[in-house]
């Protein structure tokens, strides 16, 4: 009993229970005294094993008895740590899918997977599918984007009949006219129905169990009833818990000891231990928590990462627990300070808090669970819980149970869930959101329910997100995306709970900064002022609020609402009023603004995103009646007058300028308008209530004349009149007119001295993107003011705030702009005027296809584009319309991308350009030239004309109050305008003798809207035309027939012409007698075309001279040209040159020695053939039998690919992505060359010059590395390591004529002639190979040229031979363990890498590889080889060359013969086995070629024989190979092969086969069986395909030695395959004639015979292992990115940490996935190298290349180093999406992934990093990737 007593009061435990000592035995109250004991019990330690337990416990209390419903196989409990809804995945029975009409997919979205939306299916944006619903749906042609869920929570919506606009016909989730029906009738009802005052929340006894549901099982009462008083616990031991916890982690950190000791616990008896606990924020980094634990907590860094990692995972973590509150306090200080969340709190209310994780997370498995067939029942369950009144539950908290919440009548326990969410951490707070998503899919009422009480605490959801949760992105806020995205459920919960006005009232709240104690008020005061300095607008989480907003009101029922009830629309008006004219901006007029503020980003930040509501708010509109909008456009209209013209005390004179008015006679008329100044007064850019107005007007079709009569009003005008006089109106209108003349002010550059925030206003107001929000409504309202006041007033208006009034009536000179101002003005005015009179898409309400349909012609017009560049040039609100991209495709022809560096382009059909008017509002000056330009080229090449007229077309408005727009051109003030923009124009030219300022651009847009006045108004314009005299008497036409001929304007003369010949057709007599016809032109101008004739008289003759001039000149060269070459020919002895070299400039010849530049690098590139691989033995079996051809590409259908071709590409691939296994690959050196050369004494200074750079630049991260012995070529920027000599060429010594078995006989003859010669024995390798010990990389003996006394020129080649060695030696002294060859160790002779066969063998393999699948017809691979390729194989032959002459300097020929006997006994059968010592390897156990080689560099004369032996050597080992493979091989898992092909080639292979084996037992009997089950066709197939390589690499060795011995024939047969053409060239007995070949004979059954008698047979694994044959590929990333993530459990599972990694890099060369740059796979000990930098040591060595599936980009290594390349994806729309940020489908792009093999294959990866490097300052980093 004591035990328990120092828990619990005396006066608890008596009632507790009656006997305390024992547990009790019922599983709930055996739940309760568990949970309720447990923080003492366990020390407030909280363990793995602690969970187990809470879990244990809960299950049993929640099944009682019946566990054996819950698991499968009839189990009475779950394995420990396990959970319910882990145990069933399991079981396939449970996995089943259950198809039933409309219950909706609901699959709840993990971290990391992928989900699709689908624009034309989808209602809107919110709208997703699950992979599997995606991929069983038809979307062909559809605008489809796929994107990665960035957090658990959000469901896939698939079978929700109001997420779609038309059934997709899942398979899975059927679609239900019921279920359709029953939603149709909610809403009708909702519609009709008054909303409650007080709105009633739905609670658990609401909710009918789910109907037609077929899969019901029978639940017990009892069970029913364990199932809910365990969950109804669990809940209310939660919220017990939240009670105590607090609302805020930030600087929430205690002063005091004393007011630690009270804070609120639930702890009964006070215990004074305390814990600290660090709360995860979006604003560290690891590090700097790494950093902080390991200085304030003392944990090793190690520890710390392992602490900072579960922050970041769980969202805070304990990190000290202890009963010294001082020293926790001082913690907590110094973790404050760096403003991370922290607390310190009773360890008892932290374990506690613990515990409820774990039940969260247990009530989440629940959701995931079923109850045998039911997968409704235990959700259905919980959402009853949930939605009933907390119990007082707790044996602790005796506190009273009806805890109320201030603002919800009869709270329920999710009400307190919602209220307390912020008071959680990550993972518990991602818990529950996805258990409430998992309960909206149960049912329609489910739904409903959830809503109604997330609708009745919403306020206070979003005082905690805006006000104090430091972790956002987790608030329970973004649940509002889920539900106010239904129709119906946001229509309930505005029609009952008001969230609308709700919402209203919080933005107005919020951004007049009415915050009292971290709430906003509510209701708010309507007075207060808003200040723009202050928190709100600062704050960047606002703009979900209004997204919400946004949300609701786009649903269809709630915009019928908006429209059917006033007080929606008044109270959005006091709501935008409070915006109205913020952050005003005066002109400064002297000197420059002192201090530039950016509070304007924030005022645009908030207002914009009003305006997009704004806009959906207006749009409601559509569904009202004529009476509804009239009185919703008065109400505005009033709301607007009160702003601005009510003045009292409180009124902000700066934003709203009292109204006067002033008389101004213009013409002869007196108009009264507003004074006002632009540069003088104050003007805001936000007039939130004039957009509301804006679109109001723009239901044309509700204010038709005819609608309105019915509602008896005359006219729009009418309307607008009779509330408010033409005095008010005009007041209304002159805001926006006011931002009009401002931003043309601006443009001109009269506000230059407001600095740059004044530009950004602008470039805002009028960008793209965003002015159809603002700049355009502006237009819409002064363009609907012509059509309510008098045309003239508005115009005049204009005039007056552009203060143009003098200057249209005469006067050039102004007052305050100066002429370049004046004229920009006049410029801009024109173009508002334009846009005004000819703007017709809101006036005539356009619909949006049409509409995006004009805005997409013309945004092409300009010229193709991609498809970014185009979205940048057009309104969002069009893009992300459904109908965008099916419009474009209609208008425009999509160029795929076809290059590497391409991108696709969309270009406008020829006919579309019809349908282009280059004074279109969108378009710049520039632009609209543009076009201009465009389209008269069509015109000329279509008419025929030289100069053709762009006649514009008909305004065309039918119907509405904007037919009477075009009237405005039968204003006297328009033609006034017109008059004098021409006149004041002429006057000036003919005044300074040249054009004006933007004369061109004043006189097109004069002349248009003179065309359009013509179009429309034709009688009266022309009638005002020739009646109006202004200065000097002269009307419109007298100015046009001046102009008409004006010498400095001839291009306007046709369309001056077009417009006269107009006005001529109604007023003949007065046009005919004012304009000058062409004949008296002609004349009077005649001296003037005299004298142009005659200057162009006078050019032509100078040209004529000139030419005949140059003819003479280029006669006499050709001559010189002629000699020149006659004298070359004679001097042919002088030294042949080899360019220049790159740093000195000075020829390369015979007298200075000189090198190549020359890069050696490690290479694990060249693959054997994989043995126990059957799909590998098959790919050699149909290889192609021509390598030097292009390989068959897969049908290339263009980009992006067919929909035939995707679904062909579907099926998941294995989990390496078919990629090459990286243990089958072989090390060796590769050496490559950038065609540059240089002297080696520049080659010395050069590298002395980058010591130099590194020192000079020691923080920077160099492309080359000193320690390597790297440098970058100055030219090309290639990385080199070695300079290779360039030998000037004596020609090689003649080729043995001799035949075959001849030079055999005369080879035995000369060694049985020759002295024996120990000192060669002795440096041939002791294991009896027949290797030199000089030709190895760490050879001993070998010495640089500092010890080796020479001749000079010696000496030169002695240097560059030592480049190749340092190098060769540095990469094999560390790369022992890679090599499989018997080696000597380290310091004795013959140490380390086979120069022959792992320096230029591998070289001339990898080339060989590189070209496979290459080439064109007539030539062969050798033909392929580039020239400084073969120099350079010439280069490292001179190396070796080199190294026999070192040995045997005292030689008067160096060495050479001795090493070319050796070779030949090495070959020749009977003299290896003479000296049995020296060779006592089988020589089939050596790569023939490295022999070849050998020859190749000491007695090149023999290559053709020796090339015979090594052939047949070749054939033999490969037949050895053949038999150890296939022998693991089944046959019948092989491909069946026809007759045989090569029975010219191979003859008896059966035969040749038996032969070599028949020496070794073991191996006969094998290959008997071999022989036996996969018969002669196919083992002739792999002979063929295993050889060739060795044929085609002989080729490019002889080649490279006599380039003129080895050419390819001109007559060669092309139709023979390149077996038979290589056979050919290289003059080899093919094997079927080996019968007639003794000498061969001979040969083979020496060396088989010796093979067959070697141990290396008995065991049967050979020592023989065979070289992969096909092209080399690259791991095969899918056509669709996306299908990567398909079953990314399977396919992308990092092997180090075991799970999917969320930044997956994928291994390119064996296709293993790693994680990229995260924290769980880094390698701490070794510098933080990241997993891609370890792996790439496992698997390819030195350099990699990985694939980063989020980033959409490649990663290329070398050596620590590293770069990122381009995609090789691309969208749909040809472009790469870089970390998809556009979430488009992206498809594998053919060339660009061939570009990125072609890198691999030619090993130009370091290269290209260090060309990367080069070009940029990098700071290097690359190795914790």
């Amino acid at each position: 009993m004591s035990g328990l007593s120092s828990f619990f009061p005396a006066k608890l435990l008596g009632s507790m229970h009656p006997s305390a000592r024992e547990r009790p035995t019922d599983p709930l109250s055996r739940l309760r005294f568990t949970l309720e004991t447990m923080p003492g019990s366990r020390k407030y330690i909280f363990t793995s094993a602690t969970r187990a337990e809470i879990l244990a416990e809960l299950y049993d209390a929640f099944w009682g008895p019946y566990a054996h419903l819950f698991l499968p196989n009839s189990n009475s409990s779950l394995p420990l740590h396990a959970t319910l809804s882990e145990v069933q995945a399991n079981v396939p029975q449970y996995n089943q899918p259950q198809v039933v009409p409309g219950r909706p997919c609901g699959h709840i979205f993990k971290k990391g997977e992928s989900c699709f939306r689908c624009k034309d299916c989808a209602l809107d944006d919110s709208c997703v599918l699950c992979s599997r619903c995606f991929e069983a749906t038809d979307h062909t042609d559809h605008n489809v984007s796929f994107f990665i869920a960035q957090q658990s929570g959000g469901c896939c919506d698939c079978g929700d009949v109001e997420a779609w606009r038309h059934p997709i016909n899942c398979p899975y989730h059927p679609y239900s006219p019921e279920a359709a029906e029953h939603i149709r009738a909610f809403e009708a009802k909702t519609l009709l129905n008054t909303p409650r005052g007080h709105p009633k929340t739905l609670t658990g006894q609401d909710l009918p169990p789910v109907k037609n549901y077929p899969y019901r099982v029978h639940v017990p009462g009892e069970l029913r009833q364990s199932i809910s008083r365990t969950i109804g616990y669990a809940i209310d031991f939660v919220l017990d818990t939240l009670d105590s916890s607090p609302d805020e982690t930030f600087m929430a950190t205690p002063p005091s000891e004393a007011v630690l000791r009270v804070q609120p616990t639930g702890d009964p008896l006070m215990h004074d231990q305390f814990a600290i606990v660090v709360w995860n924020d979006d604003k560290h980094s690891f590090d700097e928590v790494i950093e902080l634990l390991h200085d304030v907590a003392n944990r090793s860094r190690e520890e710390a990462a392992e602490i900072a990692d579960r922050i970041d995972e769980q969202g805070r973590e304990i990190i000290e627990m202890s009963g010294n509150s001082a020293r926790l306090l001082e913690m907590a200080r110094a973790i404050a300070q760096i403003d991370l969340g922290v607390t310190v709190r009773r360890a008892f209310d932290t374990f506690r808090e613990q515990v409820s994780a774990v039940i969260i997370e247990w009530l989440l498995d629940l959701t995931r669970s079923r109850l045998s067939t039911d997968v409704l029942i235990l959700r259905e369950i919980l959402a009853a819980e949930l939605l009933s009144p907390r119990e007082n539950s707790s044996l602790l908290t005796a506190k009273d149970p009806s805890r109320v919440l201030p603002d919800v009548h009869d709270p329920t326990r999710l009400d307190w869930l919602f209220l307390y969410h912020a008071r959680l951490w990550k993972k518990p707070r991602l818990n529950l959101k996805e258990i409430y998503a998992s309960l909206l899919t149960v049912s329609h009422e489910h739904k409903l329910a959830i809503a109604s009480h997330f609708a009745s605490v919403y306020h206070r959801i979003i005082d905690a997100y805006l006000l104090t949760d430091r972790e956002a992105e987790t608030s329970i806020k973004y649940f509002a995306l889920q539900l106010f995205t239904v129709p119906s459920v946001s229509l309930y919960i505005v029609r009952h709970h008001n969230i609308v006005s709700r919402l209203l009232a919080i933005i107005a709240a919020f951004f007049t900064n009415q915050i009292t104690d971290k709430r906003i008020v509510f209701p708010p005061n309507p007075d207060a002022e808003i200040d723009v300095d202050t928190f709100p607008f600062k704050s960047k989480r606002f703009m979900p609020v209004f997204s919400d907003l946004r949300y609701l009101c786009h649903n269809a029922p709630v915009q019928a609402l908006i429209a059917h009830h006033r007080e929606f629309v008044v109270q959005f008006a006091q709501t935008c009023q409070i915006f109205m004219c913020i952050n005003p901006n005066k002109r400064a007029a002297s000197s420059h603004v002192e201090y530039e503020t950016d509070a304007w980003i924030s005022v645009f930040n908030v207002t914009l995103s009003l305006s997009r509501v704004i806009k959906i708010y207006g749009e409601a509109f559509s569904k009202a009646n004529v009476t509804e909008l009239v009185a919703a456009i008065n109400t505005v209209l009033h709301h607007i007058l009160k702003c601005i013209t009510v003045v009292d005390d409180r009124h902000d004179l700066a934003r709203f300028p009292p109204v006067t008015f002033h008389e101004v006679v213009y013409g002869e008329t007196t108009y009264k308008i507003i004074d006002f100044d632009v540069m003088d007064g104050s003007i805001s850019f936000h007039h939130s209530l004039h957009w509301l107005l804006a679109e109001l007007f723009k239901h044309v079709d509700i204010l038709d004349e005819e609608n309105l009569r019915a509602a008896e009003y005359s006219s729009l005008r009418d309307v607008c009149l009779r509330h408010v006089n033409e005095d008010a109106l005009l007041t209304v209108i002159d805001y926006p007119l006011r931002v009009l003349a401002m931003i043309a002010q601006i443009r001109t550059g009269l506000w230059v001295r407001n600095g740059f925030a004044i530009r950004g206003q602008l470039l805002h107001y009028r960008d793209f993107m965003l002015r159809e929000l603002c700049y355009d409504q502006d237009l819409f309202v002064l363009q609907t003011s012509l059509v309510i006041l008098d045309p003239n007033t508005v115009i005049v208006s204009m005039l007056d705030r552009f203060q143009l009034l003098g200057y249209f009536s005469g006067a050039t000179l102004h007052p305050s702009y100066d002429t370049s101002h004046l004229s920009g003005m006049v410029e801009e005015f024109f173009y508002v005027l334009v846009t005004i009179l000819t703007e017709s898409a809101s006036a005539s309400k356009m619909s949006l296809p049409v509409a995006v349909r004009r805005e997409i012609v013309h945004a092409l017009a300009v010229g193709p584009c991609s498809f970014t560049d185009l979205v940048k040039r057009v309104a969002e609100r069009m893009v992300d319309d459904v109908c965008f991209e099916r419009v474009l495709r209609e208008v425009a022809h999509f160029k795929a991308p076809e290059s590497t560096t391409d991108f696709g382009t969309y270009e406008l059909k020829d006919e579309a350009y019809d349908e282009v008017n280059p004074f279109f509002y969108h378009y710049t000056r520039n632009k609209r030239e543009e076009v201009e330009v465009v389209l008269r080229t069509r015109l000329k090449k279509k008419l025929g004309i030289q100069d053709p007229v762009i006649v514009p077309k008909k305004l065309n408005i039918t119907k509405g109050p904007f037919v009477a727009l075009s009237s405005a051109f039968e204003s006297e003030v328009l033609v006034q305008i017109f008059f004098y923009g021409i006149y004041n124009i002429l006057t000036l030219t003919d005044a300074t003798g040249a054009a004006p300022p933007s004369a061109e651009a004043i006189l097109d847009q004069i002349l248009h809207l003179t065309m359009v006045a013509l179009v429309e108004r034709p009688e009266v314009f022309s009638g005002l035309a020739v009646h109006k005299f202004y200065e000097e008497e002269k009307n419109l036409v007298d100015v046009l027939s001046t102009f008409e001929y004006h010498d400095k304007y001839p291009t306007y003369r046709a369309r001056v012409k077009w417009i006269l010949d107009q006005i001529a057709v109604h007023q003949p007599s007065e046009v005919r007698s004012r304009r000058h016809l062409p004949q008296s032109h002609v004349e009077a101008e005649d001296p003037k075309e005299a004298k142009k004739r005659a200057a162009k008289a006078r050019q032509e003759k100078i040209m004529q001279q000139m030419k005949a001039q140059q003819e003479r000149v280029a006669f006499n060269f050709e001559n010189i040209d002629d000699d020149e070459d006659d004298e070359l020919a004679d001097a042919m002895d002088a030294p042949v040159s080899y360019g220049t070299c790159i740093v000195c400039q000075e020829e390369l010849n015979s007298s200075k020695s000189f090198g190549s530049l020359g890069f050696v690098q490690p290479s694990r590139q060249l693959r054997k053939h994989p043995d126990g691989y059957q799909s590998y033995t098959n790919e050699a079996l149909t290889c192609p039998d021509v390598l030097d051809r292009p390989t068959v590409v897969t049908r290339d259908a263009g980009f992006p690919p067919h929909a035939s071709e995707i679904k062909d590409s579907k099926p998941a691939h294995s989990t390496n992505f078919d990629a090459f296994p990286p243990q089958f690959t072989r090390f060796g050196l590769h050496a490559s060359i950038c065609s540059h050369m240089m002297h080696l004494e520049c080659f010395t200074v050069y590298s002395s010059s980058i010591r130099q750079r590194h020192r000079n630049q020691a923080t920077r991260n160099h492309p080359e590395s000193i320690p390597r012995k790297e440098y970058i070529c100055p030219l090309c920027k290639s990385l080199g390591n070695v300079i290779l000599p360039v030998v000037p060429t004596t020609p090689p010594p003649q080729l043995i004529k001799s035949a075959f078995s001849d030079w055999v006989r005369a080879a035995g003859i000369g060694i049985l002639k020759s002295k024996p010669d120990p000192e060669l024995e002795s440096l041939q390798f002791r294991t009896g190979s027949g290797e030199f010990v000089f030709w190895t990389a760490q050879d001993s003996a070998y010495q640089s040229h500092l010890r080796v006394v020479d001749r000079p020129d010696n000496t030169e080649l002695h240097k560059m031979v030592d480049t190749v060695m340092v190098v060769a030696k540095n990469i094999s002294q560390q790369t022992r363990h890679l090599r499989e060859r018997t080696e000597p160790e380290p310091g004795e002779r013959g140490a380390g890498m086979y120069l022959p066969e792992e320096l230029v063998g591998y070289t001339l393999s990898s080339l060989e590889i590189a070209l496979r699948g290459q080439g064109t017809p007539g030539k062969t691979v050798a033909d392929m080889i580039t020239d400084p390729q073969y120099r350079m194989i010439r280069g490292l032959l001179t190396c070796l060359t080199k190294l026999v002459s070192l040995s045997f300097k005292l030689r008067p020929d160096e060495g050479r013969d001795a090493v070319r006997q050796a070779i030949i006994k090495r070959l020749l059968p009977e003299w290896s086995r003479t000296s049995f010592t020296s060779f006592s390897h089988p020589l089939l156990l050596r790569d023939p070629f490295a022999i070849l080689v050998e020859t190749a560099a000491v007695a090149p004369d023999m290559l053709k024989h020796i090339l015979v032996l090594t052939y047949y050597a070749h054939l033999a080992r490969t037949v050895i190979g053949l038999v150890y493979i296939l022998n693991k091989t089944r046959s019948s898992a092989t491909l069946a092969l026809g007759d045989r092909k090569y029975e010219d080639l191979f003859g008896d292979t059966r035969m040749f086969f038996m032969s070599v084996v028949r020496h070794s037992p073991v191996f006969e009997q094998a290959a008997e069986g071999v022989l036996l089950s996969f018969g002669e066709s196919r083992i002739e197939q792999l002979l063929y395909a295993f050889t060739l390589p060795f044929l085609r690499r002989a080729l490019i060795l002889c080649r490279a030695t006599y380039p003129n011995a080895f050419a390819t024939p001109p007559d060669l047969d092309e139709s023979l395959c390149e077996y038979r053409r290589l056979i050919k060239i290289l003059d080899i007995p093919p094997l079927a004639q080996l019968p007639m070949q003794d000498t061969i004979q001979n040969a083979l059954s020496g060396w088989c015979a010796h093979y067959g008698h070697s141990h290396a047979a008995s065991q049967l694994n050979c020592g023989v292992m065979l070289e992969y044959p096909s092209v080399y590929r690259l791991a095969r990333l899918p056509l669709v990115l996306d299908h990567l993530y398909l079953d990314q459990n399977k396919t992308m599972v990092c092997e180090r940490c075991k799970s999917v990694p969320l930044d997956a890099a994928i291994c390119l060369f064996c296709g293993t996935t790693v994680c990229f740059q995260s924290h769980c796979c880094m390698d701490l000990d070794n510098s933080y190298r990241g997993e891609c930098n370890m792996h790439t040591r496992e698997c390819s060595g030195p350099i990699g290349l990985y694939f980063l599936v989020k980033r959409c980009s490649l990663l290329y290594l070398y050596a620590n180093n590293g770069a990122f390349g381009q995609s090789p994806y691309l969208d749909v729309h040809g472009e790469v999406d870089v970390s998809m940020r556009r979430g488009r489908r992206q498809y594998l792009h053919r060339a660009r992934w061939e570009d990125v093999h072609k890198t691999w294959l030619n090993h130009g990866i370091p290269t290209l990093i260090a060309r990367r490097l080069e070009g940029t300052v990098d700071s290097g980093g690359w190795e914790t990737l």
